[in-house]
C-alpha cells in the first residue's frame, strides 16, 4: 500500500530548529503531499501550514513567521522548516496529500521539544 511518509522528527531543545520531509513511500507514485498538520497529547490534530491548490500558502497563528512550509515539486516532496522552536510546539506531525480526489495521510513523526 503506497502511503506518505514523513522523516525529520526528533527531540531538540527550545530555540532550536528542526527540518520535516514527506515523500510517498513509492518514488514518483502520483501522491501529491500538500501540507502538515500536528496532535498533541489528549488534544485535537491541528494544521500547522498548508498550500492550497491555488498555490497560496495557509498556516496557523501559532506558528507564523517561525515554521517555513515550501516543496520540490520534481521531487514530489514537502519539507517544514520549523525554527526558534517551543515546547508547546511537541507533537506527532502528520504529512496530508491528494491522490486523485481522496486525502492521504502519513503514519506520523514525533517532534519534542524540551530541554
Amino acid at each position: 500500500q503506497v502511503q506518505l511518509v514523513e522523516s525529520g522528527g526528533g527531540l531538540v531543545q527550545p530555540g532550536e530548529s528542526l527540518r520535516l520531509s514527506c515523500a510517498a513511500s513509492i518514488t514518483n507514485f502520483p501522491i501529491n503531499p500538500m501540507g502538515w498538520y500536528r496532535q498533541a497529547p489528549e488534544k485535537e490534530r491541528e494544521l500547522v501550514a498548508t498550500f492550497n491548490r491555488d498555490g497560496s500558502i495557509e498556516d496557523a497563528d501559532s506558528v507564523e513567521d517561525r515554521f517555513i512550509i515550501y516543496r520540490n515539486k520534481a521531487r514530489n516532496t514537502l519539507f517544514l522548516r520549523m525554527n526558534a522552536m517551543k515546547p508547546e510546539d511537541t507533537a506527532v506531525y502528520y504529512c496530508r496529500g491528494n491522490y486523485g480526489s481522496a486525502l492521504v495521510w502519513g503514519q506520523g513523526t514525533q517532534v519534542n521539544v524540551s530541554s
